[in-house]
């Protein structure tokens, strides 16, 4: 029997805005000083809302940021963790940074290097948590299995993400408080959020940076 699968889940209800995840994030081996996790604001305007952004190591289409790299420079584990670029391939071409659905990718122009987070892959392979899950106080960010999670956590995790017409299947999941169809609408939210802010549903075709209510 295949041994199941551990990845984080992000749970938005569960974020107080502290940016311990950040903090533990800089201490990774592989990217020593810099954060790949980014602890965003839902609506700083009106909201105090925060909720963590990591890389969702998307399956299917399988990792459009490795897709679109024309020197190969992204390159994707046996166990779909998707790499940050390499540095000796990258050309700075930033076709990754276009191309990921969530607007994860970074590009550090100093540098020339596509930078995101890579789930800490010299931790997890040696069974550890994640930096960010390991340092969150409230467990926003949780490393486990799917069977584990449905047994000790609240919420439903889903990794099915729609754009309009078009899904995206990920190896990390978010978590809510209720998906009856296991699957997170961007579109349906982004209209939510318009009506009741006033500002009317989002054009038709519309292509959003994806957030999370």
């Amino acid at each position: 029997m295949a041994a199941a699968v551990k990845t984080l889940f992000v749970d938005p209800s569960r974020c107080i805005g502290c940016r311990s995840c950040e903090a533990a994030c800089r201490e990774c081996d592989s990217h020593k000083g810099e954060s790949m996790v980014m602890v965003d604001f839902m609506d700083r305007d009106l909201s105090v809302a925060t909720q963590p952004t990591v890389c969702m190591h998307c399956q299917d289409p399988v990792a459009p940021c490795a897709q679109v790299c024309p020197v190969l420079a992204i390159l994707i584990t046996p166990d779909g963790v998707v790499q940050m670029a390499e540095p000796s391939r990258c050309i700075g071409c930033r076709n990754c940074v276009y191309a990921c659905p969530f607007g994860v990718p970074k590009f550090d122009t100093r540098a020339r290097l596509m930078k995101k987070c890579n789930l800490c892959y010299d931790r997890t392979v040696e069974g550890l948590k994640p930096w960010c899950a390991q340092a969150c106080p409230t467990q926003a960010l949780w490393y486990g299995d799917y069977e584990e999670f449905v047994h000790q956590r609240r919420g439903q995790p889903v990794n099915v993400t729609r754009f309009g017409t078009q899904e995206v299947r990920t190896r990390v999941y978010h978590v809510l408080d209720d998906a009856p169809d296991g699957r997170l609408d961007i579109v349906a939210l982004l209209d939510e959020a318009r009506a009741a802010l006033g500002r009317g549903a989002a054009p038709a075709g519309a292509r959003e940076e994806a957030w999370v209510l």
